[in-house]
């Protein structure tokens, strides 16, 4: 069915090679999962993007690709190893005038913001125990009728298993459980079931 829905594309194969050939973990996004954030972007009208968790930038170049020649994505990557291949992929897929990756922490990197104008759509997908901080700086940089997305957020249906001790787990319970609370929030989930397993996302907007 995807193959019938999404043309094959040499250079996001040849992204997902590059980060397997560096031993990356194959984290990335599915194909479909790419094409719904590129369907997000443009029905958003994004003109700024905030991605937190880059690993080899195949989420991020299905974004960056959709939005408009002046629109810009800000993506964040902890390690430095996931980052240089990341780098090499955004050159690959010329996009380094719409691309800015930055190196670091995800959460000092955002504290060091400053005054930088508000996201029209934000992608959280990250270290899972940080997302309840993630969620926090996302509505610190958003604006009414911002996007925020959540992945990975069903995990095999451990989030509902209140024996869980995961910290993975309890840190997506926890973003769940904020993001439902916030009255700056309207906000729902869907679950997901492919190539990458059983798993899911929460979709949010910041109400006016």
């Amino acid at each position: 069915m995807i193959s019938s829905l999404i043309p094959e594309d040499e250079v996001l194969q040849k992204v997902l090679e590059n980060n397997k050939r560096a031993g990356l973990p194959e984290h990335d996004v599915a194909a479909n999962q790419g094409q719904l954030l590129a369907l997000f972007v443009r029905m958003t009208q994004a003109r700024r993007i905030l991605e937190i968790g880059t690993l080899g930038a195949y989420s991020s170049i299905w974004m960056a690709r959709a939005l408009p020649p002046d629109g810009k994505l800000i993506t964040l990557e902890a390690d430095p190893t996931h980052a240089d291949v990341a780098r090499q992929n955004i050159r690959l897929a010329g996009l380094n005038d719409r691309i800015e990756l930055i190196e670091g922490p995800a959460l000092n990197s955002l504290e060091n913001f400053g005054d930088v104008p508000p996201f029209d759509l934000i992608f959280i997908d990250a270290d899972k125990p940080n997302n309840p901080g993630y969620l926090e700086w996302a509505l610190h940089y958003s604006r009414p009728g911002t996007v925020i997305i959540g992945d990975n957020v069903v995990r095999d249906g451990e989030v509902i298993n209140g024996q869980s001790d995961d910290e993975r787990v309890l840190g997506v319970r926890r973003f769940i459980e904020m993001t439902g609370d916030n009255q700056r929030l309207t906000a729902t989930a869907l679950q997901t079931v492919g190539v990458k397993g059983w798993d899911g996302f929460t979709l949010a907007i910041v109400n006016g």
